[in-house]
């Protein structure tokens, strides 16, 4: 039985926004996807724990509302899996869903900093990895100790449909219209963003299935 085409998009989203969900509906068009998955970091290893994170609480909140009427769903799973690092999350997944081929996405800005991710040679060889270029990050991302490794491993864009044959590792660099849409400029426009947002966050997280 032939499973689903998966997109793992992760985050702190915070809070989530219309960039985001443009990210996810590119991927889905580019890369044939049955959906997204907004995997919503409960904390992000990489970011001083001191800095303005909201509650997870109002991210899950602000992710489910973008992912609204769109084959985009917001994800707990690092919560209820207790992981805290990609490399983990992504096996746990995969050993979960056997069936299902999975591509993690992530954005330009990501990669300039993936040499500075827990064992990120090792999630290179879990899974394809699709690039989304973002305006003002493409020279960094390409000085960067990981693009030096990963630039071997490179598929054209015109064959990106054909990602599930594709022998991790594989890079995919996708680029859309970008989105001026910034979560550091939301927070700035409204420090409180997140505090109308925690109801539905909890009633949001509680009502997901125990993977989801």
């Amino acid at each position: 039985m032939t499973g689903k085409r998966i997109g793992l998009l992760g985050g702190s989203f915070n809070p989530a926004h219309r960039g985001h969900r443009r990210i996810a509906l590119g991927a889905i068009a580019a890369l044939g996807l049955d959906e997204v998955w907004l995997l919503v970091s409960p904390g992000n290893p990489l970011k001083d724990a001191t800095n303005d994170m909201a509650p997870f609480a109002a991210r899950f909140a602000s992710a489910t509302r973008i992912a609204r009427n769109a084959p985009i769903r917001a994800s707990a799973i690092e919560t209820r899996l207790g992981t805290r690092y990609t490399v983990d999350t992504l096996r746990k997944i995969t050993a979960r869903h056997p069936r299902d081929s999975f591509v993690w996405l992530m954005g330009s800005d990501n990669l300039a900093t993936f040499d500075r991710w827990r064992e990120w040679r090792k999630i290179a060889f879990t899974m394809p990895i699709a690039v989304i270029a973002r305006p003002g990050y493409y020279r960094n991302a390409n000085r960067g100790k990981a693009w030096a490794w990963l630039r071997h491993f490179v598929h054209p864009s015109s064959r990106s449909g054909n990602w599930t044959k594709w022998r991790p590792p594989a890079l995919v660099l996708l680029r859309f219209r970008p989105d001026p849409a910034s979560a550091t400029a939301l927070r700035r426009a409204n420090p409180g963003w997140y505090q109308s947002n925690m109801n539905d966050g909890r009633h949001a997280f509680s009502a997901r299935r125990p993977l989801h």
